[in-house]
């Protein structure tokens, strides 16, 4: 899960410890030695693998490299295919950079291809509103507000609304529910409702490892599903643009391209997800003895209550936030709106929709520096600014990576090798006679494989987009759908994979209810999510795009005609 702060892949290996406290499915406790070999073999192989891969910024270096060398191979040995578009008459043909006009190629282009990198200024700018809201202490009274309010509901009668309503269920569905809507404020969620969950549920008389695993669930392995947009939808869109353009100069992706998919996509996570911790984790888990905590937990007991003061500012920022909704309303709903598409009058490849980013940054800056100043945690613009200094204080490996990672992908198009592999790739795919939505399995498969070892959404992405979604597309898929069924697959394998950046945070905050925890433990309890995700996700897919026919997001076909 990438990109932003959020997704750096540091290894967190180092994190881990004694893997015979985990818990099984045997009925035993956590702290009893398990009888399920098979999962720690498995785990073991995981990280023993993920300790392989070198450091996320080597690794794009090395990539780099590598297409300079390879493609001095390939313009010596001749690699060369046909173009396949209709009317397109050329062979495409591997260019060399291992000779002096490639060496002046990248150096007079080096510091472009990293200022010019698409999803750069976009994560820049989203998070700096982001930093305000999350400086101010909005989104930390948010999550309790919503969290508490679902704890304190007493349903009455019987029925499905009055089971659903049960407390129990109630909060557990919160939790979720939260987690996957705190993606839009990027790392947030497992900084803030990753803890917040084992609290709720510690308070409720509840092992407080299935509100973690609740949360986490919710926050990673729910992170490609979303009621809103945020920070990780600019970044993606530009990668695959930059991916389809290597069939199709001219070929745009905007940030909104999945929203609908993710809407829909909501619901499903939050449901499995209530429905697994509920069913599965929990009795898994069984009931929990304080005296495993590896701290005092008295303080953890009671989940603190939004004082007078928060909730003025929250009031103060509900109406902010109505008058800004009205405000982007009349800008885009009206026919004369401003923000419409000036030639055609849509809203669809309108300035609303292009620039989305501009719209989430003024939709955090402007509610958070309200309830900042309704509570006094924010008096001037100098507090302003030092929220939007804290978030990018937290980007310094991110832009790090983005320097290599854009150096690899100007290589890729500039030596041809993105088209040429795409060509071969799509011509080995009709000659096996797999061209059809089944495509789709193997594709969703192989990105969550590859995210257990490379554990950025963005890094995964920036590496896969150019082979996959030039492939897909010579086979008639569109880049958006294409980006849809790789969001699948990349977030389910977040919540089980040690080299996701926040795994050892995850590993950090369950040690404190279990001194003895291992990775095995948190691996084991979120399996169960995984793959209820990923076989839930995948019927919805296929349902969605070919059994319905409908697009992922405005303005986005399933199938694309060269």
């Amino acid at each position: 899960m990438a990109t932003p702060p959020s997704e750096s892949n540091e290894s967190t290996a180092s994190s881990s410890t004694d893997t015979s406290a985990s818990p099984n499915t045997n009925g035993t406790s956590p702290g009893e030695p398990s009888t399920n070999k098979w999962f720690e073999y498995f785990l073991n192989g995981v990280e023993r693998l993920g300790n392989i891969l070198p450091h996320p910024v080597t690794l794009f270096a090395l990539f780099a490299l590598s297409i300079v060398v390879i493609s001095g191979i390939a313009e010596w040995l001749g690699v060369a295919v046909e173009d396949p578009r209709p009317g397109v008459d050329r062979t495409i043909e591997a260019i060399s950079l291992m000779n002096g006009e490639g060496l002046r190629r990248i150096v007079e282009n080096l510091v472009e291809n990293f200022t010019s990198f698409a999803p750069l200024g976009t994560v820049l700018v989203a998070l700096l509103g982001v930093g305000v809201a999350q400086h101010s202490g909005l989104i930390k009274a948010c999550v309790r507000g919503i969290v508490l309010t679902a704890a304190s509901v007493r349903p009455k009668g019987d029925g499905i609304i009055a089971f659903i309503l049960e407390p129990r269920r109630l909060v557990t569905l919160s939790v979720v529910f939260t987690g996957v809507i705190s993606n839009t404020a990027s790392e947030l969620g497992y900084v803030v409702l990753v803890p917040l969950g084992a609290i709720v549920f510690l308070s409720m008389e509840r092992h407080p490892l299935a509100g973690l695993a609740a949360a986490f669930a919710g926050v990673s392995g729910g992170y490609s599903a979303n009621l809103l947009l945020g920070t990780i939808d600019p970044l993606l869109a530009g990668l695959t643009q930059e991916a389809a353009q290597l069939i199709d100069p001219e070929y745009t992706v905007h940030a909104a391209v999945n929203y609908y998919f993710m809407i829909a996509s909501t619901f499903l996570i939050t449901g499995l997800g209530t429905w697994v911790t509920l069913s599965i984790v929990e009795p898994w888990l069984g009931e929990y003895d304080p005296t495993m905590a590896s701290e005092d937990l008295s303080d953890d007991a009671q989940l603190e209550p939004l004082s007078d003061n928060e909730k003025r500012g929250l009031k103060w920022t509900g109406i902010a936030a109505l008058a800004m909704t009205a405000v982007l309303a009349l800008t885009i709903v009206p026919e004369w709106g401003v923000l419409r598409n000036p030639d055609t009058g849509e809203v669809l490849n309108s300035p609303f929709l292009n620039g989305i980013v501009a719209i989430i940054f003024i939709a955090f800056v402007i509610p958070g520096f309200v309830f900042g100043y309704a509570t006094g945690s924010m008096t001037s613009d100098r507090d302003v600014v030092d929220g939007m200094a804290e978030a990018m204080s937290t980007l310094g490996l991110y832009i790090v990576i983005v320097f290599f990672a854009a150096q690899f992908v100007a290589f890729f198009g500039w030596t041809n090798l993105g088209q040429i592999v795409a060509v071969t790739g799509a011509q080995f795919l009709e000659d096996i006679g797999l061209t059809g939505p089944l495509v789709f399995v193997g594709f969703i498969f192989v990105s969550g494989f590859v995210n257990l070892m490379l554990g950025s959404a963005s890094a995964q992405w920036a590496v896969t987009a150019p082979i996959f979604v030039p492939m897909l597309m010579l086979t008639g898929y569109s880049p958006e759908v294409i980006q849809a069924a790789y969001r699948i697959g990349d977030s389910v394998t977040n919540i089980i994979t040690p080299m996701m950046s926040y795994f050892g945070l995850i590993l950090a905050f369950a040690e404190r209810y279990e001194k003895n925890i291992g990775i095995g433990t948190v691996i084991s309890a979120m399996l169960p999510y995984s793959l209820a995700f990923l076989a839930g996700w995948m019927v919805l897919f296929y349902l969605w795009v070919f059994g319905f026919g409908l697009p992922v997001g405005p303005e986005a076909p399933t199938f694309y005609t060269p």
